[in-house]
């Protein structure tokens, strides 16, 4: 459900944010897109769950996908890297570039090295901490074992979690506590270099604490790869993304820049919906 939140307390964040991150360039400077999507639809067997979806996602850029539960936000997410071919009787129709290229031209393991995802949950694998990391860059033959140590080093450093387990790489990754397995699962992500990192619900159970670094993480990633990310917490889109887009009933209703969605929405529903009042 949204989170009933005063416009001007929207506002306020929306211009604050800038204040708490900062910018790597300004938000108006031209960026190559990095996801073209053309009259998208898409289907779980007879049932169409996605309408005729018309956007594109900037690179580098930190991208918010709003919206009630069920409305297809995740849905859409998983088109990027065609994590729903897993799932029986799914299809997509429409067109997605990723870059110039045609999405679908790609093999499936590929596009996912290229476009990593985490999910609600973190998800460590039953292995120590720095085989977690080590695992992609071993299955990809990424680096020499001489290099092994020190690409994990960077993954973590990365991930901002480097200080935190430096002194226990050989512990289980289920010793660390919620916030630190989900940096964990990103800078597992990001070991194997993707160009963009899908964020699903990233800090739905994490504390206030493990959620603001999260949130420092991401923004300060923006400035190598490109973040999409569903979220149901206005106030953390507010505070952390540069573009937001609003879904409701499988349909793209408003995408624009945050700073604009949330102090001068031009939907009505947008508003509404920011605002708390449905979802």
């Amino acid at each position: 459900m949204a989170t009933s939140t005063p416009p001007i307390e929207l506002r306020r964040l929306a211009r604050a944010r800038t204040a708490r991150f900062g910018d790597p360039e300004p938000l108006d400077t031209p960026s190559q897109p990095q996801f073209t999507v053309e009259d998208m639809n898409f289907f779980y067997g007879d049932f169409h769950a996605l309408h005729n979806l018309n956007l594109t996602l900037p690179s580098l850029r930190v991208t918010g996908l709003i919206g009630p539960s069920g409305c297809g936000k995740s849905t859409f997410l998983r088109t990027l890297n065609r994590m729903y071919e897993t799932v029986a009787r799914t299809r997509v129709t429409g067109k997605i570039l990723f870059g110039e290229a045609n999405l679908f031209d790609y093999a499936p393991t590929l596009l996912r090295r290229r476009v990593g995802m985490v999910f609600q949950k973190p998800s460590p694998f039953p292995k120590s901490i720095f085989d977690n990391i080590a695992y992609g860059l071993r299955v990809n033959h990424l680096c020499s074992r001489s290099e092994l140590h020190d690409k994990v080093v960077h993954c973590l450093q990365r991930a901002a979690l480097w200080n935190e387990v430096k002194d226990k790489l050989n512990q289980s990754a289920f010793s660390l506590s919620g916030g630190q397995q989900q940096r964990l699962c990103i800078a597992r992500a990001l070991a194997v270099d993707p160009d963009v990192l899908l964020l699903d619900e990233p800090c739905s159970a994490l504390d206030p604490i493990a959620t603001s670094k999260i949130e420092d993480l991401i923004f300060d990633l923006r400035r190598s790869c490109t973040i999409i990310m569903v979220t149901h917490n206005m106030l953390q889109a507010a505070r952390i993304s540069d573009y937001v887009g609003f879904f409701l009933q499988g349909k793209l209703i408003e995408f624009d820049a945050a700073r604009k969605m949330f102090q001068f929405p031009s939907n009505k529903l947008t508003e509404d919906y920011i605002t708390g009042r449905f979802g």
